[in-house]
């Protein structure tokens, strides 16, 4: 680093890059660290975050999600693969899911089942495991009493036979269940 840049730095006429300033740091055996409000030292992006399809990391003053939980609209919608993970840059929308949902500690890190397409499965089976307990239960309530009795066809064998399926169906003249007769 040359001196000039060193003197404007130090009369606050530049500044310095942030990478300078951690080697100098690291010369004198110090390290940098963000500090929050209450000077507890803030802890950096897990390496493991959740990145984007191109293998880079989100914007880390954004929070991810996943991208099904109100999925974007647009022309491009379709005829694009479906992220796992996305972000609002909107701050309006960003506020609004923070109140719904709360705010994230950090960017997720990616967990089995993250997919869009094993979570709409998982979303699809708790749907019919819902629906199956609330007929169970509507069931057991008695609910399906009134029902009529479903109806089972006792024809003779005969009245296949004499039916050719070319129109109504052809009955035996003793044939108990005239199933076609309203």
């Amino acid at each position: 680093m040359s001196k000039s840049s060193v003197g404007e730095a130090e009369s606050g006429a530049s500044g310095l890059d942030a990478r300078l300033v951690a080697r100098a740091a690291a010369l004198a055996g110090l390290r940098l660290a963000l500090l929050d409000a209450n000077g507890g030292e803030v802890a950096p992006m897990a390496a493991g975050a959740v990145r984007d399809m191109r293998g880079r990391r989100f914007p880390a003053h954004l929070d991810t999600r996943y991208s099904e939980d109100d999925w974007w609209h647009g022309q491009h919608r379709y005829a694009r693969e479906q992220p796992w993970y996305t972000f609002d840059r909107d701050r309006w929308t960003r506020n609004r899911y923070t109140r719904r949902h709360g705010a994230s500690v950090d960017h997720q890190l990616p967990q089995p089942g993250d997919s869009p397409r094993e979570r709409t499965a998982a979303r699809v089976a708790a749907s019919r495991r819902q629906r199956a307990e609330e007929r169970q239960r509507r069931f057991l309530a008695g609910e399906f009493r009134d029902l009529p009795e479903p109806f089972e066809c006792c024809c003779l064998p005969r009245c296949d036979e004499l039916d050719d399926r070319s129109g109504r169906p052809i009955h035996a003249e003793d044939c108990p269940c005239l199933c076609d007769v309203a």
